[in-house]
């Protein structure tokens, strides 16, 4: 009897918990049977059992919702650092926004300098060739004239020739039309810098090496290009002609083992093309703007010396005026004077100092593009290098060139080397 008894309550709380199960509702309901007070009593195992039933759905449940925080909080440990990383850093960004207002004010200051020393070229040219036809007027017009107009003529031509002369010594000195030149080269480098800054705070995550490379490239222009004339002024007529450098030298490379040559858009193919870029640029481009710039040096410095003693040999010839060599003496001082203006003209209108100026900034940018290539080749690590498709195409945009066009100039460049011995006679640039 006892054990029909505990099949039947057995059979209730199993019959409840699949009723209710079915019902989707999480309470539980057991209808017990009634019992003889005289028999023995199963309400204590009966109501164990069921207390058993339910602490254990309960440590189920409580075992289920543990597994799930433990799994969540994993899971957002795991990705707080890569968020934490990805977020940039308030003190980089201010630093380069300061960078960025500082050279957009340098910006401004080489522009205005440039206008002004151009307004120096033009007055200048003007008022000396002005002064020196006036001198030769007055030796010409002294050549005809006897007493006291001739002594006045001929002093008077005298003291504006000595007048020509020191303006124009100080003139050849400082050279303005090279120093509109060169503001207008520091101007466009920084607005190119100025974008690149821009583009480093809008696409990406900028660092504390972005700040650092910024500033060394804005003193780096400082030094290339300054903007006093006492003391820190650039060498106008340099003993040697070099490249001008507006950039921060490139770290050399340690050499590390080669850990593979391929991945990151760089192959071996791509860089024997830049190997061959490069040898181009050193032979043909470079090499040629400085041959020009040493031309234009030669000029520069013929006519800077011609004008000023042209003036000077008028001053005496119009000084000896009214002696025993008058007639010679007036035709020195109106020839010469003459001269002198035409050799002002040549030099200064001519602007040979602004193109000086060109042809060692043309020099200084295939430079730039030498040590770009040779610095990423020199990475033999390629996942440190700037991507390989995305560089290519910049150096042929820098050359004017197309991908293909580019290629064609390596493939070139090569089979001249090898199978001929000799350089290539195709510039690498295309622009200038």
């Amino acid at each position: 009897m006892a054990s029909l008894q505990s099949s039947s309550v057995i059979g209730s709380v199993a019959y409840s918990s699949s009723y209710c199960s079915r019902r989707g509702t999480t309470r539980a309901t057991i209808n017990m049977p009634k019992l003889r007070t005289g028999g023995l009593s199963l309400r204590l195992p009966a109501r164990d059992l069921v207390q058993e039933v339910l602490d254990m759905g309960a440590g189920l449940s409580a075992a289920t919702t543990s597994h799930v925080e433990k799994k969540y909080e994993s899971s957002t440990n795991r990705n707080s650092p890569s968020l934490g990383s990805n977020v940039s850093d308030p003190m980089v960004i201010a630093k380069l926004h300061t960078i960025m207002e500082a050279v957009a004010d340098r910006v401004e200051m080489h522009q205005n300098i440039g206008e002004q020393r151009d307004n120096w070229n033009s007055l200048l040219l003007t008022s000396i060739n002005a002064i020196t036809l006036t001198a030769a007027t007055m030796a010409g017009i002294a050549a005809t004239s006897v007493g006291g107009p001739l002594l006045a003529l001929k002093t008077s031509s005298t003291l504006t020739y000595l007048a020509a002369t020191g303006m124009l010594v100080v003139m050849n000195q400082i050279q303005p039309s090279q120093l509109v030149e060169e503001q207008r080269n520091a101007a466009r480098l920084f607005k190119q810098l100025h974008g690149r800054i821009q583009t480093t705070l809008s696409s990406g995550n900028p660092t504390s090496s972005d700040v650092e490379d910024a500033m060394k490239k804005v003193l780096a222009l400082d030094k290339a290009y300054p903007l006093p004339l006492i003391g820190v002024m650039l060498e106008k007529f340099p003993e040697t002609v070099e490249p001008a450098v507006w950039w921060p030298q490139h770290r050399q490379r340690q050499e590390k083992p080669i850990k593979r040559r391929d991945g990151n858009g760089w192959s071996v193919e791509l860089e024997e093309e830049m190997r061959e870029v490069v040898g181009v640029l050193k032979r043909k481009d470079t090499e040629d703007y400085l041959r020009l710039g040493k031309i234009a040096l030669k000029v520069n410095k013929i006519l800077s010396i011609s004008g000023p003693l042209l003036t000077g040999i008028a001053a005496c010839g119009t000084a000896f005026m009214g002696s025993s060599h008058g007639s010679w003496s007036a035709m020195v001082g109106v020839v010469a004077g003459a001269m002198a203006s035409v050799v002002n003209t040549m030099e200064h209108g001519g602007q040979v100092g602004m193109v000086f100026e060109m042809y060692r900034s043309n020099a200084g940018f295939f430079r730039l593009m030498e040590e770009t290539i040779e610095s990423n080749l020199n990475e033999r690590d390629v996942d440190r290098r700037e991507n390989g498709e995305l560089f290519e195409m910049k150096v042929a945009l820098h050359l004017g060139r197309s991908l293909s066009g580019l290629k064609n100039l390596a493939a070139a460049s090569s089979y001249s080397s090898f199978e001929k011995g000799e350089a290539i006679e195709e510039f690498a640039s295309k622009l200038f």
